[in-house]
């Protein structure tokens, strides 16, 4: 399965971008984005490293939240 994350937009660097999320950093292909690419704080939603789209920093980080339950319900479900 696949996903596609929102990471927030730390470094533009020519047609890439040094994006982080939940502790992780990435460089980020903006190649998608070329005709409104994104500014240094905005946050995009990334798959494969490619960044699709600018996404709202409200959303962005409830989807952090619900990664967050996700996580904890997989730990509560894990016997070991």
């Amino acid at each position: 399965m696949c996903l596609s994350v929102p990471m927030k937009v730390e470094e533009i660097d020519g047609p890439r971008a040094r994006c982080t999320a939940l502790g992780e950093e990435r460089w980020v292909d903006l190649t998608l984005m070329a005709d409104a690419p994104p500014k240094v704080g905005e946050y995009v939603q990334v798959h494969l490293k490619f960044a699709q789209q600018i996404v709202p920093k409200e959303d962005a980080l409830k989807s952090y939240e619900l990664f967050g339950e996700i996580l904890d319900a997989l730990d509560q479900a894990d016997p070991a």
